[in-house]
């Protein structure tokens, strides 16, 4: 496990678990359970932070650039042209020229636009953005998002903020094997730390959450399970599961044994 690091652009992580910033009670809760879940990558909504005023207190203020990698996201646009100049603005006031990408299409279920999607990906790529889309759990969108230069795709786990886990593992299966060109991380859904291990027993490459985190009754205690739960999953993904069987299999076999 000692040379198992996430690859992103060309870029090495040690940890597979990505972390949001919103929702959180107060900004020192949401910096302790940063420090707890062991992440390296920190999404920011871009237009949902000071990033004019410094005289006011920012969400910025509470996380440590020397610790934690800023990945800006564009949270709240609903269109190409909207997330694009979300984009532009996260890299002119020195955020980070990564993006996750996020063009909604639905107010209600906050289901992306695919469309939309690969039309600001490439917009982005050909500007020299590292774009991370978020998108929904299916093959042909991954493939076209790939092919407009993405560099990771980002399928959801159920809706933003549901907290449900996976509700589609036949989907998140196909892609894994399906996708090798390009990290792929589930974004969304999770709830709870067996959320978290399921994405990653499945094969995900990371697992970005926010809600599952800042939600939770304790969320510092619950970043921590949310760092086992991935370390977990990844290893037993890696060691690959028994076979599935119908019938009992004594685990202490008879066979060969002297009467």
């Amino acid at each position: 496990m000692e040379n198992d690091v996430l690859r992103i652009a060309g870029r090495e992580f040690r940890s597979r678990l990505i972390v949001g910033t919103g929702k959180y009670r107060s900004f020192q809760e949401m910096a302790r359970a940063h420090e707890a879940s062991g992440a390296e990558i920190v999404t920011v909504a871009v237009r949902r932070v000071n990033l004019t005023d410094r005289s006011k207190e920012s969400m910025l203020d509470y996380i440590d650039r020397k610790k934690f990698f800023i990945l800006p996201n564009t949270a709240g646009c609903y269109s190409a042209d909207e997330a694009v100049r979300t984009a532009r603005l996260a890299r002119e006031v020195g955020l980070s020229n990564w993006i996750k990408l996020e063009v909604i299409g639905d107010e209600k279920t906050l289901f992306p636009d695919n469309f939309e999607l690969v039309k600001a990906t490439e917009t982005l790529v050909k500007e020299g953005f590292v774009v991370m889309p978020y998108t929904n759990d299916d093959l042909i969108a991954a493939r076209r998002l790939i092919d407009a230069g993405a560099a990771a795709v980002m399928p959801l786990g159920a809706p933003i903020g549901s907290g449900l886990g996976i509700q589609n593992p036949a989907n998140i299966r196909i892609l894994r094997e399906m996708i090798t060109q390009v990290p792929l991380i589930v974004d969304a859904g999770v709830g709870t730390a067996s959320d978290a291990a399921v994405a990653m027993e499945l094969g995900a490459d990371a697992v970005l959450m926010n809600t599952g985190i800042a939600g939770a009754q304790d969320a510092v205690l619950m970043a921590e399970a949310m760092k086992h739960a991935v370390l977990a999953g990844r290893q037993a993904y890696l060691a690959g599961r028994m076979p599935r069987k119908l019938y009992a299999s004594a685990s202490s076999p008879l066979h060969g044994v002297v009467k």
